[in-house]
């Protein structure tokens, strides 16, 4: 699913004897299967593998990326189909919302968003007219045509797409029916294509609207008494073993800051029944949640579970659109995120302890350097995850690599996540990854700095085996 046969030197050095190293070692990769650690892609959609809507269905209604950048230009997500919580009307006619789409096409000139859509077409869909709102409708059509064959029904995708491993994520409040079904029919459980990854934030952070009824349930499903702290932990470490039954072999956390604090249980107790009685500060959330995820660091080492921290996003920043459309429709925000003094907490019970692994994210680049790399490259529970949402870029996959190598090494990180519920832009966005470490490695080559053997070595290692390792997948990987 590369861009080989239109663009063979996509994203590739212009200068002409690294594009030619860039491209031996891009040869190396370009059809190893994908590993996708961290995603959001619906399990539904493979568990019940019925043909997909009509394009825009698929393509431009469940795109964050997308549809925000409409919203900024004054088009409501309403017509461009994004469901409502609020009652409001919405969108039906997937043609119209392709027209409107195409209409404003011009505003992704330059984005990711352009490239990955362009090489979905290409790739996925083998559409290389340019869209426009002159050639809306011929593309519209050719792509609805295709979703219409047996070889465009998601596990068929997912075949042609090479995946290896595709990770979703639910909370512990998901029944995970839809991965029993998966497992059933031989896609998932451990060790499967398909798997889940155990997400707790809405019973963990009291600022979650519902968090008291969510933590009752908890209990309910569990049969765990969360009216007491103690239960509340028992009923959490039940939940992770019912997701390790289901395949899971990672936790995520996504929560506004990076901040751990290791608090007493009798702290900890008060806290967590302050916030089932409606009285917690927001300071108390904030302490709640960097004390779970010192919890949580435990867990994962009594039960394997790698632990992935995704913070610094200022969630449904866009009120208007929160109330209108809920969560994860692109109203969230980053903000400036510190490291060093907010993990140390952690990192003096368990950073040194290679039973945990621990993958940090970010949405502030400025701390690749200054604290994220020697963090990671000093720690041994520490690894670096790829840059994900807003940073998802070709600019700052480059910048990455250039901020972090010099102090934590390619072996301190953990591979690409694609972070998408973009399901036919999974294949783009690795073989972007691929070609732009394929293009720093070139470098380090042509500058005499990396023998072309070890650069071949390492781009196999980042683009396979280092995901495969970190998160624990397939054999020998524990």
């Amino acid at each position: 699913m590369s861009a080989e046969a239109d663009r063979p030197d996509l994203l590739f050095p212009s200068e002409p004897s690294q594009r030619a190293i860039a491209r031996e070692l891009y040869a190396l990769v370009r059809d190893r299967p994908l590993i996708s650690p961290h995603g959001h892609v619906d399990p539904g959609m493979l568990a019940d593998d019925v043909a997909f809507p009509d394009p825009a269905r698929l393509i431009i209604v469940p795109d964050h990326y997308l549809t925000r950048m409409l919203l900024s230009q004054g088009v409501p997500p309403a017509e461009l189909g994004v469901p409502s919580v609020d009652g409001e009307p919405v969108e039906t006619d997937g043609r119209t919302i392709w027209r409107r789409f195409a209409a404003h096409w011009h505003l992704y000139r330059g984005t990711p968003s352009r490239l990955w859509l362009e090489e979905t077409f290409r790739g996925v869909f083998g559409v290389r007219t340019r869209l426009s709102p002159e050639t809306a409708d011929e593309i519209y059509d050719a792509i609805a045509e295709k979703l219409t064959l047996p070889e465009f029904r998601p596990r068929a995708l997912f075949e042609r797409f090479n995946i290896e491993t595709l990770a979703t994520t639910e909370s512990p409040l998901d029944d995970l029916g839809r991965h029993a079904k998966l497992a059933a029919d031989g896609w998932g459980g451990p060790g499967g294509r398909v798997i889940t990854t155990f997400r707790p934030d809405n019973v963990v952070d009291m600022e979650f609207d519902g968090w008291a009824g969510n933590v009752g349930r908890l209990g309910q499903i569990t049969g765990e008494d969360t009216g007491r702290y103690a239960g509340y932990l028992a009923a959490l470490r039940r939940r992770r073993e019912t997701f390790i039954a289901a395949g899971a072999t990672s936790t995520d956390h996504g929560h506004p800051t990076a901040l751990t604090l290791r608090l007493s249980e009798a702290e900890a107790a008060t806290l967590y029944h302050r916030g089932l009685r409606g009285e917690a500060t927001p300071e108390d959330a904030e302490a709640f949640r960097a004390h779970m995820l010192v919890e949580f660091a435990t867990m994962s080492i009594e039960d394997g579970l790698v632990m992935q921290l995704h913070p610094g996003s200022v969630r449904n920043h866009n009120r208007w659109l929160y109330a209108r459309h809920g969560r994860d429709v692109g109203g969230d925000i980053p903000q400036a995120t510190e490291y060093l003094h907010a993990l140390t907490p952690l990192l003096d019970a368990y950073g040194n302890d290679p039973r945990l692994r621990l993958v940090v994210y970010t949405l502030d680049e400025y701390t690749f350097t200054r604290e994220l790399a020697p963090l990671a490259g000093g720690y041994a529970a520490l690894y670096l995850g790829a840059p994900w949402w807003f940073l998802d870029s070709p600019e700052v996959l480059r910048r990455f690599r250039e901020a972090v190598t010099e102090t934590a090494g390619f072996y301190n990180t953990a591979g690409f996540v694609d972070d998408t519920r973009a399901f036919c832009s999974i294949p783009v966005r690795h073989d972007v990854a691929r070609r732009i470490d394929a293009g720093f490695l070139a470098r380090l080559v042509a500058e005499d700095r990396l023998p072309l053997d070890e650069a071949a070595e390492t781009i196999v290692d980042l683009a396979y085996h280092l995901p495969k390792k970190v998160f624990k997948l397939g054999s020998g990987q524990q």
